[in-house]
């Protein structure tokens, strides 16, 4: 009798394990209540992803204090933390500002063509960066030409890392191991894959946006790169970074 209850008891647990709540709600403009199609919706905790349908309706899986981060172009973003309540009675109305947007004048400087190759191929801009692929490691690096000892940077980040890697990979390797979640989530790499403002990479991994660019200029990813990824690619970028930070230091 004590063996049944005691696998009856072992049975419950883990179906309660395996059990997985989830929250759904509307997503509403706070001006007028307008609802807000395609708001990106991330769970930091879990690290699972959602997109708002047509009528601002979402539905993410989640439990008691996990925290939502709602985002979407040309509204502050923000962090809702599921509550007893919001499971136990249903949908929630989450209302989002919209946010003033000034545009910096853009001043297109033309490239004149003379019509004779060779010399037309010298006057247009090139990509000075270079990547340099080095076996048994799952990414390259990025140098510059013009930059000195851009080799022996690549060789020295690789046999000496950084103190800055082990302070922010070393002492937040929970936060850091969410990478190879949000890689594995589709909805969280569409999510990523539109967005070059860091916000929802500095919400999930609690770091600024100062020490992403910091830690991937010590792992040889040149500023121009920087400035020109998406967050999905700085996503991928950081991933390499802390395998290879784990890599070594294993070793």
């Amino acid at each position: 009798m004590k063996k049944y209850l005691f696998t009856l008891l072992v049975f419950f647990i883990a179906c309660n394990a395996f059990s997985q709540d989830v929250v759904n709600g509307t997503v509403m403009n706070a001006a007028n209540d307008k609802p807000i199609e395609k708001v990106h919706i991330v769970n930091l905790n879990q690290v699972k992803g959602a997109v708002s349908k047509d009528d601002g309706s979402f539905k993410l899986p989640a439990t008691v204090n996990d925290t939502l981060y709602f985002s979407y172009l040309g509204f502050k973003s923000i962090k809702v933390r599921v509550t007893n309540d919001w499971l136990k009675y249903g949908s929630v109305k989450v209302k989002m500002t919209e946010l003033g947007i000034a545009l910096e004048e853009v001043v297109l400087q033309p490239v004149t063509l003379t019509g004779y190759l060779e010399i037309d191929a010298k006057n247009i801009p090139i990509y000075e960066n270079q990547r340099y692929s080095i076996s048994g490691l799952n990414s390259g690096y990025e140098a510059g030409d013009n930059s000195p000892g851009a080799v022996s940077r690549v060789i020295g980040a690789i046999f000496n890392p950084a103190d800055l890697m082990h302070n922010i990979f070393g002492k937040k390797p929970r936060q850091m191991r969410k990478l190879r979640q949000m890689k594995e989530n589709d909805e969280i790499r569409e999510l990523l894959r539109k967005k070059f403002n860091r916000e929802t990479l500095i919400a999930l991994l609690q770091i600024n946006e100062a020490e992403i660019n910091e830690l991937l200029q010590r792992c040889n990813y040149s500023k121009d790169y920087l400035k020109a990824a998406n967050d999905l690619q700085i996503l991928d970028a950081l991933s390499g970074c802390y395998e290879e930070y784990k890599m070594l230091n294993r070793k």
